[in-house]
This record gives C-alpha cells, structure tokens and sequence, in this order.
C-alpha cells in the first residue's frame, strides 16, 4: 500500500518507536497522524514537530472507553482511519512468584488489550472501504521468550497470537496486518549499559531504523518485521530444535541470572 494522504492511529506515539514511527508517516506525506499516548505532554512535542497535519491525544490505551474516544475523535478529525500502529507497551523485570497479580493486569490491558480495544474501533471502518493497515508491535520476546521477564514474555506472546489471527481472517478483505518483533531497540524500555542487552537482545536498533522498516513492510505487504538477520536465525534455531533451543536459553538464563 502507498502511504502518501493516508490517516494513521500511532500508540505510544510519544516516544521511542512510536514517536519514530510518526515522523517516517509524516516524511510519507500522511495526511493525518493521531500521535497517541498516555503521557500527554510527549504527544503533544512530537505532534507539534510534525505541524497541522499531526493531533495529541491523552491515552490511556489500556481502558476501552478512552481507546473509543480517541479513535471517535481521530475520525472527526481527520474522516478517516488507514493505518492503526498499536505500538504502545510497558514491560518489567520479574519472575512468576515475585510478580505482583496487579502488575499481569495493568500488562495485560497495555499489552494485550490495548490492541483489541484499538482493532474494534478502527476495524469495521476499514471494512466499510475495503482496505486498511494493522500493525502491531510485539517483541522477539513474543516469538522467542525474554529472560527475566515473565509477564513481558507472555502478553507478547498474546500479541503475536492476535496478529497472525487477524491476518488470516481478513486479508481476503482487504486488511493487512503486519506484525513487529524486534530485537534491541534503543528506547527509554530498554537498559543499554545492562548485561540482558549486552548478551540476550542481540543488535541494538534506533527508533528511526525500526520505523523505516515498518513502512517498507507496509508498502511491500510483508507481514513479519523483524529488525536483524539474527532474529531470523534464532527463530529458526527455535523451529528446528526446540528441546537443543531450550537448552541453550537456560544457559543464558543462569548467565544473566545466577542463583535465580
């Protein structure tokens, strides 16, 4: 799909590769960009960087009702909605037995739900045209698993789960879904000096770096986007293998962890 005078829905617009995200749709020539997130403040920097064509919006996209509010807006805004990048997430470092129950819930709406409350708001608009863009932004974490981080790990797994479903059901209908998985990527989520991103993120990425490789997925109709031929490979080392792969992830596990 072309992206020039579309209308785009970027979560977690406020930083990151949400913020990054924005400008290369912007560079695009969108027509409208609702740069999205629940620090106010942040939309509103990077939405006034990108000038009229770019709107702030205070999200919590964790909570239905604001989700629908704020895609109601965007269409009375703008009249309509192209492309949905639901990019906004949290993360924590924790096991199963310190990670508090409050902690899965606020992951799961975030993570997980945030997605669903966005798909049905937008989604029946994009029928109605016979086109559209989904993306979702999940995490080799999803695909792979994340050491540490159990309640990261899980909802990104939900995450990959909800797009590859959403792809088969609705690509015969004109909606393409496309699905992030990246490795490191050098935002505020990420500890760069730690020793996880030392050993188990692999090649560290810039926002803008990720950014142009959603859009070029976009235009070409590729559905994963992975951010290295690394990714690639431990997929496929996971694929073939899975009892060696498990293996291996302990032994990084005791590494980063020990006596965990």
């Amino acid at each position: 799909m072309q992206l020039a005078d579309q209308v785009s829905i970027v979560t977690g617009g406020g930083s990151g590769i949400g913020a990054a995200l924005c400008r290369a749709l912007a560079a695009k020539g969108a027509a409208g960009i609702a740069v999205v997130d629940r620090n106010a403040e942040a939309a509103t920097a990077v939405a006034e960087e990108l000038g009229d064509r770019a709107v702030a919006i205070g999200c919590d996209v964790g909570d239905e009702a604001a989700v629908n509010a704020m895609v109601d807006q965007v269409i009375d805004r703008f009249g309509r909605i192209d492309v949905l990048c639901n990019n906004a997430g949290i993360a924590n470092d924790g096991d199963i037995l310190t990670t508090p129950i409050a902690i899965w819930d606020q992951q799961w709406q975030v993570n997980v739900m945030a997605h669903v409350y966005a798909v049905r708001a937008v989604l029946p608009h994009m029928l109605e045209r016979g086109s559209g863009i989904i993306q979702h932004t999940a995490s080799m974490a999803g695909i792979l698993t994340s050491h540490g981080a159990c309640t990261y790990a899980t909802t990104k797994h939900a995450v990959v789960g909800l797009a590859e479903w959403l792809s088969i059901s609705y690509h015969d209908k004109g909606i393409r879904v496309h699905l992030l998985a990246p490795l490191g990527v050098n935002t505020p989520m990420l500890d760069t000096s730690s020793d996880f991103a030392r050993n188990a993120a692999g090649p560290i990425k810039e926002p803008s770096e990720v950014a142009d490789q959603v859009l070029d997925a976009f235009e070409s109709g590729r559905f994963l986007v992975l951010t290295d031929e690394l990714a690639q490979t431990w997929m496929e080392r996971k694929t073939n293998d899975l009892e060696r792969w498990l293996v291996g992830m302990r032994r990084l596990q005791t590494r980063l962890f020990p006596g965990r």
